[in-house]
């Protein structure tokens, strides 16, 4: 193995590695694809109209379509937000993640079960990655293989990133935690609806954050996360549990796992390494949505490559993280100032979720979360949102 020279090796298979394996393959670049496999990403597991179609995911993947949201103040107020003329899938990431592997290892990808350990660079200048094989009756076997190209889509804390690219380490992270819990045979006594998506913006869910419950047919995902490393995410979905009415649903499986805060400033070394997914740090603010944005950034990552490789100019890395901010950047500057500002208190919280009532606010937050970008079709709703807001802030409004 450690001969072989691939042009592009992937490190981590999850939706942004699957993604950027998939279309290189498809382009005819000769892929590994190398996945430690076995990790399931604590995960809400919410995919937009967007997604579905631009990466063409079939519907039986979707375990269950919401067709509403109800954000739940702090006073439990309660707003319940119809999807309007369509749904949000909801996956279950196990047999999600491994799909998208499978796929780019039908269109040609070479998969490889393994743990990355490092890179280094050959004599010729060609970059090698290193990683561990564990067998199945329990040994360890090192390896290697040539690269000459590098994906890092091995996730928030990536270890390509903190050995290849400069700043990496610097990454703030928050931490998410959920339980997915046996649906419940008679729902009438929960809280809960299997085609709705459940939010609550509360103090005691999450300082920072928000807690949520969301549907996935025989199953539910109910999670937090918090940046605030003394508060206990566990508890908080004890309490997020009996809140919905979940208290005595059988708990399958429990996960956690660091996501980042904003994206890296950097996604590449300059020279043959570019990130993509949480290790580019591509999760919203605010919503904490991951996996459309790994997706693209997985696919851009393939573009900065196959431009690399063909025009052999490293300069083309730098397009993954020059495309992506150009289309998203806004949305998650927004994001980031709306989290810090009504997510900070109880009172804030409650006046965020009243101003969510208003239905030109739900419009333009669901056109903008289901087809992933900025709505601008209508100015003056944004004026008179804009009002609302600045009379919210003001405290001026009543909630």
């Amino acid at each position: 193995m450690q001969n072989l020279t691939y042009d592009v090796v992937v490190v981590g298979g999850g939706p942004s590695g699957a993604t950027a394996a998939d279309d290189l393959a498809k382009l005819g670049r000769h892929v590994l694809l190398l996945d430690r496999q076995g990790r399931i990403k604590p995960c809400g597991g919410a995919i937009p109209p967007r997604l579905i179609k631009d990466f063409e995911i079939p519907d039986e993947l979707l375990v269950a379509k919401a067709r509403a949201a109800r954000m739940v103040s702090p006073t439990d107020k309660k707003v319940d937000i119809p999807i309007e003329g369509g749904f949000v899938g909801m996956v279950n990431r196990d047999q999600f993640d491994e799909w998208l592997r499978v796929r780019a290892e039908n269109h040609g990808a070479v998969r490889q079960r393994g743990v990355f350990d490092k890179l280094s660079r050959d004599d010729d200048g060609v970059s090698r990655v290193h990683f561990t094989i564990r067998t199945d009756d329990g040994l360890e076997k090192a390896a290697s293989v040539r690269g000459r190209c590098i994906i890092g889509a091995d996730g928030a804390r990536s270890e390509v990133a903190r050995q290849a690219v400069p700043g990496a380490e610097k990454t703030k992270y928050v931490f998410a935690y959920h339980e997915i819990v046996k649906t419940p045979e008679d729902m009438v006594q929960t809280e809960s609806d299997p085609s709705r998506c459940d939010v609550y913006y509360r103090g005691s869910l999450s300082p920072d954050f928000y807690g949520w419950v969301f549907p996935h047919g025989d199953t539910m995902s109910v999670g937090t996360g918090s940046a605030d490393k003394g508060f206990s995410l566990r508890s908080a979905v004890g309490r997020l549990r009996d809140a919905a009415g979940l208290q005595h649903a059988t708990v399958l499986r429990r996960e956690g796992a660091p996501l980042p805060m904003k994206p890296l400033p950097r996604w590449d070394n300059g020279r043959d390494v570019v990130l993509a997914g949480d290790a580019a740090g591509v999760v919203a603010p605010a919503s904490g949505e991951g996996i459309y944005y790994a997706m693209l950034g997985g696919r851009l990552a393939a573009d900065a490559v196959h431009a690399c490789l063909l025009q052999r100019n490293p300069a083309a890395l730098k397009q993954a993280r020059k495309r992506f901010m150009k289309d998203h950047g806004t949305v998650f500057w927004v994001l980031g100032i709306m989290q810090y500002f009504w997510y900070s208190t109880d009172k804030r919280r409650e006046s965020f979720v009243k101003m969510c009532e208003d239905k030109d606010v739900q419009k333009l937050t669901f056109d903008s979360y289901m087809n992933k970008k900025l709505e601008r079709k209508k100015p003056m709703a944004h004026v008179k949102i804009f009002f609302k807001d600045m009379a919210h802030l003001m405290g001026m409004a009543k909630t």
